[in-house]
């Protein structure tokens, strides 16, 4: 593992946590201002028209779009981590 990268959450994942997550798109805001809790064991659903933000938000917490905001994965911020070691942790 690089010395640079982010330490690994420890023991099982039991909540991602996301604070005031904002993607923009060509220069408009898709995401604005959204914070959820995601607990291992619960069912948390995303909702919301076509068009909303739902599966951006998603791309955004798996690391495949940037944001900003603060993502923690069992309280490891998330933010230096490539998406491949995201899917590790996963």
């Amino acid at each position: 593992m690089d010395s640079a990268a982010p330490p690994r959450p420890s023991g099982p994942l039991r909540m991602l946590n996301a604070e005031n997550i904002v993607v923009h798109l060509n220069r408009r805001a898709i995401v604005k201002d959204i914070s959820l809790t995601a607990k291992a064991g619960d069912v948390t659903c995303i909702v919301g028209p076509n068009g909303s933000g739902k599966t951006t938000l998603l791309k955004a917490l798996t690391g495949e779009l940037p944001f900003t905001g603060r993502v923690t994965l069992n309280d490891a911020d998330i933010s230096a981590a490539s998406p491949a070691e995201l899917a590790g942790w996963r």
